[in-house]
């Protein structure tokens, strides 16, 4: 099978980041999973939501392994459960609705109280006010009532008297302001039971009850007055406990814990997996602490202890749950079969280019831009590599005269496309529109949208209709025409109507009067054979803001191309600047700025990726005057993918996006849309 492993990444020793999984415990996990004859594919899943729909949809599993437990909020473990139900994808675990009772301790104290299980009297607080020392017997123990490992949890926590309670739970709500649980302190020794529910044994599932031991030269150490699990032993002193496996407990209360467990993880609807936390006091009488549907699976973790002996290691419990998991989703059920993905084989995607085979150069000569669009060998093979590394099959398809009969003679799914077409404002559209002829999906904006934004002043005019300021603007066909009333004041820009990677933008372009202009008009008309954009000159700070998405597409935060060469009055980002490095221009990505101006450009960019109809992909510039105002310079539905170079890979560098996952979210759209498509018309469906 195709494994997503979904997780949360632990990058530092923040409490913040304590439920997260360690690189070992990832790499531990993965491994089995290949271990066990499956592919797996590496998620972390702390960035935007959006990212992780199109990292799932790019590589298609037939199953989710998932340990993501979220970020922020009382519902942050049913996060993405709730988000694999929405998008169709199965996966290992307990469903959202568990999720969040499980997560809530006096929510599931309230369901588990209609089932006669025995809990610590206890009061769930919200506000100091709430709080009813009356009513409880101390000692006390306070702890947040919406986390886990043990956070919040201290010898501290443990309250003696009214006094210190109210201190206690003051200072928690301060730290956890979603509510606080004051329970009895029970004395005596934690239990905890694993649960497997692919153990097939007279408790369903439930295993044999286990304890934590505390190493004797730590307790010599270190005085403890209070025997709990905290929050200290579960991160800085982690080591010195150890999992004694079965609990030194009678084989009348082991009988009677695991049949507490049992009632607890059907009432709760728990799948797969799971953890109960029980007190026995000293008296012999076991409490219901907590549970965990989301439990760790660290290497020596509990359930690891518990699941040796049934005869099951660390690979068997890994396969135990995915076995449970695929069981429940009848993935291997014969009526239903495998997932199409695993049915058909790696999706082929056919990949359109144009290759450059002049080298673009700025010289005394003038200027080589034939190819300047085209993509060098190297970043056709990081290309390449990117989409087979989610799975795919890739299919060269260079955007020759010959590709309607590559098409034609070479079936594939999707195709990835970057092919700049030949000649003509309509080029960059040439290819998608052969593409849709033959009912190929495809990465990218449509044909309309990709003329429409080559075109210059088409596109500010869509632009401003939405609303987005834009420069003044006049189109020239020879250089002659009448210059536009609507210019008051110089300099003015002149650069190609149709063309991208900034050819004809170099330093003359900046005209500073009516003579400069004329010349650079006529130069470019000449060159290029196309009408010639005149615009005012925006003096400020550039941006440019890269999109990635469809409906409702992710933001990513702006790039600032900054000008270095305080000497130049009027910078602009020529084609020189893009030809190799240089001391001219330096690129700041996130960009600083204040938080109302980023939003006024994060709507400005959504806005014109919107109003010009682009989809999967854009990249889309920017000017900032001196008095804060935004303009929208141009839009690039096709943006240059050259890892380490281009402006949109450095801008997703700069949101912490690696090239792979850049190349695999711009994939996604094109298999959605293939996988939305009538049955019956895709490759290898009857």
């Amino acid at each position: 099978m195709r494994i997503a492993l979904t997780h949360n990444l632990r990058l530092s020793d923040s409490e913040e980041e304590a439920e997260f999984d360690t690189e070992q415990t990832v790499s531990a996990i993965a491994a089995a999973i290949e271990r066990l004859g499956h592919k797996v594919e590496r998620m972390e899943v702390s960035g935007p939501a959006s990212r992780t729909v199109a990292r799932l949809e790019a590589f298609s599993p037939d199953l989710i392994f998932n340990t993501a437990e979220g970020r922020r909020g009382r519902f942050r473990e049913a996060f993405f459960p709730a988000l694999f139900d929405e998008l169709g994808f199965p996966y290992t675990g307990s469903e959202a609705y568990a999720l969040a009772v499980t997560l809530d301790k006096q929510l599931t104290k309230l369901i588990l109280r209609e089932e006669h299980i025995r809990t610590p009297g206890w009061q769930f607080v919200e506000q100091l006010a709430d709080l009813r020392p009356e009513d409880l017997h101390f000692p006390v123990i306070v702890k947040p009532n919406f986390e886990g490992s043990s956070k919040g949890i201290s010898q501290d926590s443990v309250a003696e008297n009214v006094e210190a309670l109210r201190t206690r739970v003051a200072e928690a709500l301060a730290r956890y302001p979603a509510g606080v649980l004051v329970e009895e302190f029970i004395t005596g020794k934690d239990l905890t039971v694993p649960f497997l529910e692919h153990v097939d044994n007279e408790y369903d599932g439930v295993l044999t009850p286990v304890e934590y031991v505390l190493d004797e030269k730590y307790t010599q150490a270190h005085t403890r007055k209070y025997a709990i699990y905290d929050y200290e032993l579960k991160t800085t002193f982690e080591k010195a406990v150890s999992v004694r496996a079965p609990a030194q407990i009678s084989a009348e209360m082991a009988d009677r814990v695991r049949k507490m467990a049992r009632t607890i993880i059907k009432k709760l609807d728990c799948k797969d997996l799971g953890r109960i936390d029980f007190r026995l006091s000293d008296a012999g009488v076991p409490y219901f602490l907590e549970i965990n549907a989301l439990p760790s699976l660290e290497p020596g973790a509990s359930i690891y202890a518990a699941a040796e002996l049934e005869g099951l290691h660390f690979d068997g419990v890994i396969d135990g749950v995915l076995q449970n998991a695929a069981r429940r989703y009848k993935i291997r059920d014969k009526q239903r079969g495998l997932s199409r993905a695993t049915r058909r084989g790696p999706l082929k995607v056919g990949f359109t280019f144009n290759v450059k085979r002049i080298k673009p150069a700025s010289t005394a000569e003038g200027v080589e831009d034939r190819e300047a669009e085209y993509d060098s060998p190297s970043t056709l093979q990081a290309i390449r590599e990117a989409i087979a590394s989610h799975g795919h099959e890739v299919i060269d398809l260079e955007a020759s005269p010959d590709l309607p009969m590559l098409l034609s003679t070479t079936p594939v799914d999707v195709v990835f496309n970057i092919a700049e077409g030949f000649r003509g404002r309509n080029r960059e559209s040439q290819v998608p529109a052969l593409l849709e002829l033959l009912d190929i999906p495809y990465t990218g904006s449509d044909p309309a949208t990709l003329s429409l934004a080559l075109d210059k002043g088409l596109a500010k005019k869509v632009v401003r209709a939405a609303g987005i300021d834009t420069p003044n603007f006049q189109l020239m066909n020879t250089g002659r025409e009448r210059l536009d009333k609507q210019f008051t004041r110089w300099p003015l820009m002149v650069k190609p109507v149709a063309e991208g990677s900034s050819k004809g933008v170099v330093k003359k372009s900046v005209a500073n009067n009516e003579p400069e202009l004329r010349e650079v008009v006529k130069e470019l008309v000449d060159r290029y054979q196309q009408p010639v954009l005149i615009e005012d000159y925006i003096g400020g700070r550039e941006f440019t803001v890269g999109l990635l998405g469809e409906r409702r597409p992710l933001v990513m935060p702006p790039m600032e191309i900054v000008f270095t060469d305080k000497t130049d009055r009027n910078p602009i980002y020529k084609f020189e600047d893009k030809l190799e490095a240089n001391d001219r221009i330096k690129y700041e990505v996130p960009a600083k700025l204040e938080a109302n101006m980023l939003e006024r450009l994060r709507t400005a960019a959504r806005g014109a990726f919107m109003a010009l109809g682009c989809r999967d992909v854009a990249r889309i510039d920017f000017r900032m005057d001196e008095t804060g105002r935004i303009f929208f310079l141009e839009c690039n539905p096709l943006p240059g993918l050259t890892p380490g170079w281009s402006d949109l890979v450095l801008i997703a560098q700069g949101d912490g996006m690696d090239y792979r996952t850049l190349i695999g979210e711009i994939l996604s759209g094109a298999i959605r849309r293939y996988k939305e498509r009538p049955a019956g018309s895709r490759r290898g469906e009857p």
